[in-house]
């Protein structure tokens, strides 16, 4: 009795296990890259933050987070941080 083989030789087999596992590399990477995406919370904004929200004081509340930060580091001194932040709640 003699097999048919479709034409693919003897090396058909080789062929096939190599194109399944790059189909379940692909699957597994789009599943990584889902879940990635939907837990970051950087929606729409790769390699930064989220942006503040457009509720009123959102966008200042931001400014005071950096400004505190700024603060922290040693980059501006005291009187320099009350000033800018009475600026910034004046300006609400």
């Amino acid at each position: 009795m003699m097999w048919y083989d479709g034409g693919w030789g003897g090396g058909g087999w080789f062929i096939m296990a190599i194109v399944m596992v790059l189909f379940w590399a692909l699957v597994i990477a789009g599943v990584v890259a889902l879940v990635r995406y939907f837990t970051s919370g950087h929606h729409g904004h790769p390699g930064g933050p989220s942006p503040p929200s457009s509720e009123a004081g959102g966008v200042s509340r931001r400014a005071e987070d950096l400004l505190a930060e700024r603060f922290a580091r040693g980059e501006i001194d005291e009187d320099e941080y009350k000033r800018r932040i009475t600026l910034l709640r004046e300006h609400r």
